[in-house]
């Protein structure tokens, strides 16, 4: 969204899927193009495609109705996914003689959100190649609806992020949201009433970014702007850098060097937003008082290196999260319940219902007075979103990612989201966001999950149903991660 709301608007519109052949068709010429200039993905590999195009197969005989419940690490995946379905899967079929229809193709569910920081032309876009939009926040049975309606009688198979939203790790699977799920157990329903047979699936698919060559360089000369743009002087000592080394697996002097960096940085950022909150929020960081008096040995050992596990910057940015999400919550009067995910949705509705006005159908009729009102709320609204936006990029960062295994991979993906908040503090947009080196992307096509094999526990107790091919789904992405 934004950072420039002041506005009131008229009310969200639901963008229709209305799939126009021509601009699929361009946006697949164009697309390696674009994954290699803007993107700097250099290279592809799909583990097991024989499985989808044999699902494919299927579909377009009758005999199956499928989604693509794809991995959602950053936001290239979705060009990832379109790569897959319309230059990959084709050359594979080609190669096997598999004969199947053209298009390979499949209708994508998005975050109602993105044609609103992205802009208007994305919502057309995104229209033209057969997708339906979603609002996260809350119960939108008008996207459901085309939602639904698409996974039963779509011209192709649907697909979607079961995460929900970016994590900004490879290594990591944030938890899936059960709408898919129910998606699928719709599907089926509809197929039983309409008496087709149809088998409804939902497939999992992995998705983990590697770099073709190490980008040290780049990823020290991004770390030290953001010291600069900190007001950072890092300083290493060599007793810090001796203590990482005997310590962890971090035995080459550059690599501990450049960890110990990272680790002063968060911390740095980490008090700066704590005095920020208490100071001009009156929020307290009482849990991390307690954990500090609780465990000192952890406290002293993080003076003078580096734990193995962080706990105590984990600990302290668990606090400030909270901190931040509460000051929204306080404005827009919303319960602090749930996880971190669902309290940042409740808050995005919350200011989309004060920024775009379902109760103001004609926003040009009101009075001047009635409007500078509107306006008001709405951009307060919106700045008070800030400090949402500011928690939804850390909600899987446990503290441990680097350390645990530190590859390149992981220091980049850390350190890019330290640049999406600086980012933010400064109030630039994250669209420029670093591309550190070229990439190759690694994606597993699992094995298909079978809703329609589920239906009668399904009939018989939906919640449960509903919960345990969730977790299914889970253990399934989670298993695809090349450690």
């Amino acid at each position: 969204m934004p950072n420039s709301i002041t506005q009131a608007q008229p009310p969200l519109k639901f963008i229709p899927p209305t799939y126009n052949p021509i601009v699929r068709q361009v946006a697949s010429f164009a697309l390696p193009l674009w994954m290699q200039w803007r993107l700097n993905l250099r290279e592809i590999a799909v583990d097991q495609p024989e499985t989808l195009l044999k699902l494919y197969e299927q579909f377009q005989a009758g005999q199956t109705r499928f989604m693509l419940a794809f991995r959602h690490p950053s936001t290239t995946d979705p060009y990832c996914m379109y790569y897959l379905l319309s230059r990959y899967l084709p050359s594979v079929a080609r190669q096997q003689g598999i004969e199947l229809k053209s298009p390979i193709h499949a209708h994508f569910i998005y975050d109602r959100g993105i044609p609103l920081w992205a802009g208007k032309h994305i919502g057309w876009f995104f229209s033209r190649l057969g997708s339906t939009p979603i609002r996260r926040g809350k119960l939108d049975t008008v996207g459901l609806r085309s939602a639904r309606n698409l996974f039963t009688d779509g011209q192709f198979p649907l697909a979607a992020a079961p995460e929900g939203a970016t994590n900004g790790h490879s290594e990591i699977v944030s938890s899936v949201e059960p709408g898919i799920v129910q998606l699928g157990f719709w599907c089926a329903e509809d197929l039983v009433k309409a008496g087709r047979s149809e088998k409804v699936l939902i497939v999992p698919i992995g998705i983990q970014y590697q770099y073709i060559s190490t980008p040290w360089t780049a990823l020290e000369k991004l770390l030290s702007e953001l010291e600069q743009d900190a007001g950072l002087s890092p300083n290493v000592p060599e007793a810090d850098l001796a203590w990482i080394q005997s310590h962890t697996a971090l035995t080459d002097r550059y690599h501990a060097q450049i960890y110990r960096r990272l680790i002063q940085l968060a911390e740095h950022l980490l008090t700066l937003m704590e005095d920020f909150y208490r100071k001009f929020y009156r929020q307290t960081f009482s849990a991390v008082q307690q954990e500090q008096a609780a465990n000192p040995e952890a406290v002293q050992a993080d003076a003078v290196g580096a734990l193995p596990t962080n706990h105590h910057i984990a600990q302290r940015l668990q606090s400030l999260m909270n901190a931040a999400l509460r000051v929204a919550e306080t404005y827009f009067d919303i319960q602090s319940k749930g996880d971190f995910n669902e309290r940042c949705r409740r808050l995005e509705q919350a200011g989309w219902d004060r920024i775009y006005r379902e109760d103001l159908k004609q926003i040009e009729a009101l009075s001047p007075v009635a409007r500078g009102l509107a306006d008001r709320i709405a951009e307060e609204a919106n700045l008070r979103l800030w400090h949402m936006r500011l928690v939804e990029s850390f909600v899987s960062v446990t503290g441990q990612y680097v350390i645990e295994k530190p590859t390149v991979e992981r220091f980049s993906e850390t350190l890019l989201l330290l640049w999406d908040m600086v980012a933010r503090l400064k109030g630039t947009h994250s669209f420029s966001r670093p591309r550190l080196g070229a990439q190759r992307v690694q994606m597993t096509i699992g094995d298909p999950l079978s809703v329609s094999d589920r239906w009668q526990s399904y009939k018989e107790n939906r919640r449960q149903a509903v919960a345990n091919l969730t977790q299914d789904i889970q253990q399934s992405l989670e298993k695809m991660i090349r450690m």
